[in-house]
């Protein structure tokens, strides 16, 4: 959930055109960007995100000031000329002292080229949020989390997307240049991930569908997380870029026979993010939109017609615009528990689990399982912690998407932690994590759990009516087994979680943080 815009300073043109609140259309003379008459000359920089094009370029500056309540998205155009290699973009912004209680000023930027700015992105080339204050794009390369390609002719628009704005408003400078040349060779077409990893059939898989790259807001490479995953002992994981797809190309090389790569995105919105997790390579889904617009399950619908799956990211995240106000109608899970536990996902596990009786009969659609994810974007940050741990089919895109959906699943908060959890009923019927036991309502079920990894910690069964068994502390050797006997009239449906102590005198109070849980069993009426 890492979205705080990150500012900096660059050098900007003497030329600038001034704009208050809105846009400006920004163009070049008939005589294009040959010289240096037509704006300020801009020799190419380096440094982080910018690219190393040869020849001075053309630079003009757009100044503007944009008050509290500004639009959540401000497009500002530019009329690019034909003959342009490459175009850059730098920024700055303004950042007062603020009365205490009030926000600050952050500011985000992106990039939409000669397709329009239309809701569904045909023309997105690229959104760096507040990770960055400069980019590039031209044919054969671009920054991180914008994609290469060439700098057509016609109208472009750099988006602002004001994340806060202090009382007195925020003043920004936007340094555009466009580089005079011969297109770049065009990068070759990309290479994809496989969607299939060697596995072991049908078999528990751990992954991590929450992680990011330096192609959004992370710090690190798709080569540097993906030796973190298996240094983590994760089969899969889904990238997860705030707001851009440009990642997808650069996971190939990440991927192996040992580690599947699932594609996707955090689509970052004013009310929540939600993850599309295992995308068709190349699918862009738009962010721009509020709960009030009613467009998400438009979007919704793009994420499963791409083959993915709709995951609500941390729903009671306290970051700006982090908190989840879309409503659970149009997901097919939600991630629970979010990097290092906390009482975010304390408050996300107990909505999730008042939701769960809804369940008990199957209601329209059912009930909707639980996940988790790291959300890790640099060091120290942990791959992998925690994980979903998945029973699927094979170690396929597919099969773990039906793992997910099917509820078969338990999140731990590493490798070291492995969870069995069954109901059984007199007849030695079992169902297992994300099923339903269908038994009459005073016959005998036992709930069984057997764990590793979990010293020092309590084993707690949960019930739609609460936690109504708790097991003494797990001994040093961090292997339990559990049995509790219950009926479906006592317990609708029952799941696990394994907690460290909770850290209060005695042991009073709240429990203590999660070591894992599990989705729950169903106890329904024979048919």
């Amino acid at each position: 959930m890492d979205v705080t815009s990150v500012g900096g300073t660059s050098a900007f043109g003497r030329r600038a055109l001034v704009v208050t609140g809105g846009a400006v259309s920004v163009a070049w003379a008939a005589g294009g960007v040959a010289g240096a008459e037509n704006g300020s000359g801009a020799g190419a920089r380096s440094g982080p995100g910018v690219g190393a094009g040869a020849g001075a370029g053309v630079t003009r500056t757009i100044r503007g000031t944009l008050p509290p309540g500004a639009p959540d998205y401000v497009y500002l155009p530019v009329d690019v000329p034909s003959g342009v290699r490459e175009l850059r973009v730098a920024y700055r912004y303004d950042r007062p002292a603020v009365p205490p209680g009030a926000a600050g000023n952050a500011l985000d930027i992106g990039l939409f080229g000669t397709g329009g700015v239309a809701a569904g992105g045909a023309g997105f080339r690229g959104w760096s949020g507040g990770a960055r204050t400069e980019f590039f794009v031209r044919g054969d390369d671009a920054t991180p989390g914008y994609l290469p390609g060439p700098v057509d002719a016609g109208r472009w628009h750099i988006v602002l997307s004001p994340y806060t704005v202090a009382p007195g408003g925020l003043t920004y400078e936007v340094e555009v240049t466009l580089v005079p040349g011969t297109p770049a060779v065009p990068a070759p077409d990309p290479r994809y991930p496989p969607q299939r990893a060697r596995g072991r059939g049908r078999d528990w898989y751990r992954g991590d569908c929450h992680l990011h790259t330096w192609y959004s807001d992370g710090r690190r490479t798709p080569e540097e997380v993906a030796a973190l995953a298996r240094a983590a002992g994760l089969d899969f994981i889904n990238s997860s870029e705030h707001n851009t797809h440009a990642g997808h190309r650069h996971w190939a090389g990440a991927a192996g026979d040992d580690l599947l790569v699932m594609l996707g995105e955090e689509v970052t919105t004013r009310n929540g993010h939600v993850l599309a997790i295992g995308t068709e390579p190349g699918t862009f889904v738009d962010w721009r939109y509020r709960a009030r617009d009613n467009r998400f399950g438009r979007y919704a619908g793009v994420i499963r017609r791409a083959g993915g799956l709709v995951v609500p990211a941390h729903p009671h995240a306290t970051c700006v615009g982090c908190a989840w106000k879309y409503g659970f109608a149009e997901a097919d899970a939600v991630e629970v528990w979010n990097g290092a536990y906390g009482a975010e996902d304390e408050a996300a596990l107990a909505e999730w689990d008042n939701a769960l009786v809804t369940g008990v009969r199957g209601g329209r659609r059912g009930w909707l399982p639980a996940m988790g994810g790291s959300d890790a974007h640099r060091d120290p940050e942990p791959v992998g912690r925690p994980q979903t741990v998945v029973l699927a089919d094979d170690l396929t895109r597919v099969a773990v998407q039906e793992g997910i959906r099917a509820g078969r699943s338990y999140v731990a908060e590493s490798s070291s932690v492995r969870v069995d959890f069954s109901l059984w009923d007199g007849r030695a019927r079992r169902a297992g994590i994300g099923e339903r036991l269908a038994v009459g309502p005073d016959s005998a079920v036992t709930a069984q759990l057997t764990a590793s990894g979990v010293p020092g910690c309590t084993v707690r069964f949960v019930t739609d009516r609460g936690a109504l068994y708790t097991s003494p502390v797990v001994g040093p050797s961090g292997e339990v087994a559990v049995r509790w006997a219950t009926t479906s009239s006592y317990a609708a449906y029952v799941r696990a979680e394994i907690r460290h102590p909770s850290g209060s005198p005695g042991g009073q109070g709240p429990p203590g943080p999660l070591a894992a849980f599990t989705n729950p069993v169903f106890l329904d009426p024979p048919p």
